[in-house]
């Protein structure tokens, strides 16, 4: 995804929080360190003590009423006690009136100074969830990701194994593709997993002796979606007689992706097996599973219950004499 800088953020949110330079941004990029964004408050007064460095700053409107109480000597100071913090960009809210001393002092020490239209709450909300995305920890994995009964299944395995011929029926029996072959992955601070396509892929599949098919374009806007959070891995797997599979799902299996432990079923193939009702399955299974109904271990609490009662019986007959 490459470094988070100030171009990159000036260039990906333009246009969605109406911003506008008012000092030009400089050709060398300037990095951003942390997704945390703070307003300066009294900062501008010299105050700095609790205030952590190299963080984006933000005027809202009591910045802005604090610096044109001053004269110009005192607003190029105050937003000088501001720059010792070493933030990377100053950003200002709700379309506001910068001084014109201000707009020089950053033209000439070549700092960023960016207008944005939006208030200051709304825009810093906006751009805090975008910073959080784009910090937070993401891999590629391959496979095939797909909406099943609203559960994201993450399909794996080899290359060539079926992952999206399976997704193929799934979306045939009106289930939603969100990427194949290559699966972008982040984690959010929820340590949720949340799955997407590359954007060069987009909602194409390859369908092995047919080649590559548009899902958006064969069968409509509702069998894609842009992202969902992945809840089980689907492991495809070539039947081995040598493998002892599970049979009853008393044994939870887990896997571990960017340090979320995701649930796992292992699924051994062979010819005329249904993969699609059985993904299915899987999801309505995990839903269940959610809403605290474990059938392996209804299951195995009912055999218990019954070898009790049994053996009670048996009990009471050998000790009964008449």
């Amino acid at each position: 995804m490459g470094p988070v800088t100030v171009q990159r953020i000036y260039r990906e949110l333009r246009e969605s929080l109406l911003l506008e330079l008012l000092a030009a941004l400089p050709a060398e990029p300037i990095a951003v360190g942390a997704a945390d964004v703070h307003r300066p408050g009294m900062a501008l007064m010299g105050y700095a003590e609790n205030f952590l460095p190299d963080r984006i700053q933000v005027f809202g409107e009591s910045e802005m009423a604090y610096i044109n109480t001053l004269d110009a000597a005192g607003q190029c100071e105050a937003v000088e006690r501001v720059l010792t913090l070493n933030p990377p960009v100053i950003f200002v809210a709700m379309d506001q009136t910068v001084p014109e001393p201000i707009i020089n002092m950053a033209r000439e020490q070549k700092f960023p100074l960016i207008r944005s239209a939006l208030p200051a709450v709304e825009f810093m909300a906006e751009l805090t969830h975008h910073l959080e995305r784009t910090f937070a920890p993401h891999t590629e994995v391959h496979g095939t990701l797909v909406d099943v009964y609203g559960v994201g299944l993450l399909f794996t395995g080899r290359s060539g194994i079926g992952k999206s011929e399976c997704a193929m029926d799934l979306i045939e029996r009106g289930h939603r593709l969100v990427a194949d072959d290559i699966v972008e992955l982040t984690r959010t601070n929820e340590d949720v997993l949340i799955g997407r396509y590359r954007e060069a892929l987009r909602h194409h599949l390859e369908i092995r002796g047919v080649g590559v098919i548009d899902v958006q374009a064969l069968f409509g806007i509702r069998a894609i979606r842009m992202q969902k959070r992945v809840e089980v891995e689907v492991q495809l797997q070539e039947w081995d007689d040598s493998v002892d599979y599970e049979r009853v799902g008393s044994e939870n299996r887990y896997t571990e992706i960017l340090g979320v432990n995701l649930p796992q079923v292992a699924l051994p193939l062979f010819p005329g097996k249904n993969i699609t009702v059985i993904s299915e399955v899987i999801a309505l299974n995990f839903m269940l599973k959610i809403y605290g109904y474990d059938a392996a271990q209804v299951l195995n609490d009912r055999i218990l219950d019954t070898m009790r009662t049994s053996n009670r019986l048996h009990d009471y007959l050998d000790h009964d004499r008449e």
